[in-house]
C-alpha cells in the first residue's frame, strides 16, 4: 500500500500532471520506492475514485487535456493515518547475497565479475546522491521539512556507503579464496 502514499506525498510537495509526477518521482521519490509510469498512471485513477486527489480544472480544450492532480483532505488524512501507524522492518532480500552463498555450494564462476559490476553501481548511485546533496542541502538550508528530506538522501548515502565498503571487502575476499569453494565442498564429501 506504500505506493498510493508515496504519490499523496509527491501530490502535497507539489500539484502535478501524471506526466510531470513521474518525471518528479524518477528524480526523488523513485530513488527508494520505485514504480513504472503505468503503474503510477493507474494508481492516481484509483486515488481519484477513492476521493483522495482531484483532477484541477484545466483551462486546455478536453482533447489531449493533460489532468494536474491535487491531494484532498480525505487524502492528506490517509497521508498523516498512514505515516503515525506502526510498521516493521522488513527483512532484508537480496539476490547477490543469495548468489554468494550458493557460490560456496556450486562454485564461484562469473560471480567476481558480478561483484565488480555491482560495485561499479553503487559507487555511481553515491556520487549521484552526493551530488543532490551538495545542489540541494547547501548549509543553512535547515527548515524541519528540508531537514526530513536531506534525512531520507542520508539513508541513501548511508546505504550505498555501506555497498560500497562491502563489495569491496567481499572482491579482497575473493582475491584471498584460493581453490574454488565448490570444489573443496565436494573433496570433504567424498
Amino acid at each position: 500500500m506504500s505506493l498510493p502514499h508515496a504519490i499523496l506525498t509527491a501530490l502535497l510537495e507539489r500539484p502535478s500532471s501524471g506526466l510531470e509526477l513521474t518525471r518528479r518521482f524518477d528524480k526523488s521519490i523513485g530513488y527508494f520506492w520505485s514504480a513504472t509510469h503505468q503503474q503510477i498512471y493507474r494508481e492516481l485513477g484509483k486515488l481519484e475514485a477513492e476521493g483522495y486527489i482531484r483532477a484541477l480544472p484545466s483551462e486546455q480544450p478536453a482533447r489531449g487535456q493533460k489532468k494536474s492532480y491535487e491531494v484532498l483532505p480525505a487524502g492528506r488524512a490517509e497521508l498523516a493515518r498512514w505515516t503515525a501507524a506502526a510498521q516493521d522492518p522488513k527483512p532484508m532480500r537480496d539476490t547477490m547475497l543469495l548468489r554468494l552463498r550458493a557460490s560456496a555450494v556450486v562454485g564461484t564462476a562469473g560471480i567476481e565479475a558480478d561483484l565488480h559490476r555491482h560495485l561499479a553501481l553503487h559507487q555511481r548511485q553515491l556520487a549521484e546522491y552526493e551530488e543532490i546533496q551538495e545542489r540541494d542541502f547547501p548549509p543553512g538550508k535547515d527548515t524541519p521539512q528540508d531537514r526530513l528530506r536531506h534525512l531520507v538522501l542520508r539513508a541513501g548515502i548511508d546505504l550505498e556507503t555501506f555497498w560500497t565498503q562491502w563489495l569491496t571487502r567481499a572482491l579482497e575476499e575473493f582475491g584471498q579464496l584460493g581453490d574454488e569453494p565448490a570444489a573443496q565442498a565436494e573433496a570433504a564429501r567424498e
